[in-house]
């Protein structure tokens, strides 16, 4: 499936995709849902030249996005992204994400990026599988930063250098 730049009016369907993903406790520290109207500084930060946030569309619907990043947002970092990929509920484990991270990686010598951070939940297992398949590596480990439910979670950096 081709890999297209987001615009606009796909905004309500990635805030669908990413709340989808707030119940499981696996892929992000929001606890409650999004709204279309606070993401929409967020979304007007990515540029297609740059910083892309890219969908994936199985038989005409959006089904999982990946976003690039400015990692901490001083020039020093500039070669430097971080990475976040989100599939629907009906297709996760289906290469969704695999084909949106497969994209990322090829597309970033044309974005100026030799470096893909990616920061995971220690106990999000198919995150981390994904990741590690396509050759990132552990790079570093938060101890308990976040807390869940009233359970602390650990926060893994992988990295991935691609020029």
């Amino acid at each position: 499936m081709p890999v297209r730049n987001a615009q606009p009016a796909d905004l309500p369907r990635v805030v669908e995709i990413y709340n989808a993903a707030i119940p499981g406790r696996q892929a992000t520290a929001d606890t409650t849902p999004v709204t279309v109207a606070s993401r929409e500084a967020w979304f007007r930060e990515f540029d297609p030249k740059r910083r892309p946030l890219w969908l994936l569309e199985r038989d005409g619907a959006v089904c999982g996005w990946l976003s690039l990043r400015s990692f901490y947002g001083r020039p020093a970092y500039q070669g430097t992204v971080e990475a976040a990929v989100y599939a629907a509920p009906d297709v996760r484990r289906t290469g969704v994400g695999a084909e949106l991270l497969a994209h990322a990686i090829a597309s970033a010598p044309s974005l100026s990026v030799r470096t893909i951070l990616a920061f995971i939940f220690g106990h999000n297992d198919a995150s981390l599988a994904l990741f590690r398949r396509f050759g990132f590596g552990d790079w570093g480990k938060l101890p308990r930063v976040a807390e869940l439910d009233g359970i602390e979670r650990d926060l893994l950096i992988l990295g991935l250098r691609t020029g």
